[in-house]
């Protein structure tokens, strides 16, 4: 007769934080989705070649902060379904990392050499909001999604017309991310004051700016 399955306490939750942050960092991300689009590694152009890569390589970047945000609130986390809307937003989002990654090495690029820096950056945040409460951790994942929705708008104009396989991948995770944010407003996320939105604004910029190159 198999036994119920343990509830995981605190300890539990952080040992599991620790080895997603490991598998983050150090392992090669599998997705349960295919990459979106078909394969493609030629771009004719290679200023425009570059570019793309500098691109996706900041999308792999926010990818690795979003995997720390939401381990580090799910860790805190008071309330089960709070956990559980956290759980399945990073689950879709370690979809997008190895995808980014997937594209990335079509690209013969890479990630980000900081990726370690803006995990530690995004975990410890993700512990503040989740001890300020369920309704301001939800809310910090609206608001978060409603950022990263506006820059892979900006991505999608940006990105060379030829190459279809980013564009694919980008368009996919848009959808994800909105979907995200609109389960955590269901879920009962509180809206965040102006001068923390703003706060989240220029925290992104500095990462997209400094990931596109390094």
């Amino acid at each position: 007769m198999n036994s119920p399955a343990r509830k995981l306490g605190p300890r539990d939750r952080l040992i599991a934080a620790l080895d997603d942050g490991l598998r983050t960092l150090f392992a090669s991300p599998s997705a349960s989705r295919p990459t979106p689009g078909q394969p493609q590694s030629e771009i004719e152009d290679p200023a425009a070649r570059r570019h793309a890569a500098g691109l996706m390589r900041v999308n792999h970047a926010g990818e690795v902060c979003a995997q720390a945000l939401y381990s580090g609130q799910a860790l805190v986390a008071r309330d089960r379904r709070t956990r559980a809307v956290l759980e399945v937003a990073a689950a879709e989002e370690r979809d997008h990392l190895a995808w980014c990654e997937t594209r990335l090495n079509e690209l013969d690029s890479r990630p980000s050499f900081l990726s370690p820096v803006w995990f530690a950056g995004s975990f410890a945040l993700g512990v503040a909001s989740g001890l300020a409460g369920d309704r301001w951790s939800l809310g910090f994942l609206v608001e978060t999604e409603r950022q990263v929705e506006h820059h892979l708008d900006s991505h999608l104009q940006q990105l060379p017309d030829q190459d279809l396989r980013s564009r694919a991948v980008v368009a996919q995770m848009r959808e994800d991310e909105i979907r995200h944010g609109e389960s955590g407003k269901e879920a009962g996320g509180a809206a965040l004051p102006l001068v923390v939105r703003y706060a989240m604004k220029a925290t992104a910029t500095v990462m997209t700016r400094t990931a596109y190159w390094v």
